[in-house]
């Protein structure tokens, strides 16, 4: 994948605001999924970068983490071995969602409110059905502890849907701000 230095830019701006968006709001101290503003970013990214750039930002949001600096949400906040952690399914739904919405909002940089908050619902959908099973399947068969799937759905979707709900009207209103107001910029010319 080839990328212009703005693209670079652009990437490395959004992969930061991810990082320091991590490191503040969290709540909840000791339990399975914690709290915090990682979809909103996650969705602004895909909505305003587009889903190459969106995903790409969030992905290298990922790797920081995995490569030991202390970005995640709960103990060890980072190194390889956070893969092994219940929530971890949530970061690969997060790099997928920022596709999925940046996919879904191509082209619409002046679209209608409705189409943003349909695909801020759509990518919020996608963090879910990537992070459940993943919380799901690292409880049940590698900590092996008795756990289902509906009691993963009522530790990681129930407590938060609502909030993330809010986030995605937060996300839709801020990002197609700035989209119109990008698409109405005119570019200098220099000649």
């Amino acid at each position: 994948m080839k990328l212009s230095i703005r693209e670079m830019t652009q990437v490395a701006l959004f992969s930061s605001l991810i990082c320091v968006a991590s490191l503040i709001l969290k709540f909840g101290g000791e339990v399975v999924v914690p709290f915090s503003i990682l979809p909103l970013m996650t969705m602004l990214a895909g909505a305003v970068l587009g889903p190459r750039l969106g995903a790409l930002s969030v992905l290298v949001y990922v790797l920081i983490g995995l490569m030991g600096v202390p970005v995640f949400a709960k103990p060890p906040y980072g190194g390889l071995t956070y893969i092994f952690q219940p929530t971890f399914g949530f970061l690969i739904g997060f790099v997928v969602a920022a596709y999925v919405i940046g996919l879904l909002l191509e082209g619409a940089a002046q679209g209608s409110m409705v189409r943003y908050l349909g695909a801020m619902v759509v990518g919020i959908a996608v963090m879910y059905l990537v992070g459940i099973p993943y919380l799901y399947g690292i409880i049940k068969f590698y900590l092996g502890k008795p756990f289902t799937l509906w009691k993963a759905v009522q530790v990681g979707l129930l407590p938060f849907i609502g909030l993330d709900l809010i986030k995605g009207l937060l996300a839709a209103v801020a990002a197609r701000g700035i989209r119109t107001r990008l698409a109405n910029q005119s570019t200098p010319r220099f000649e």
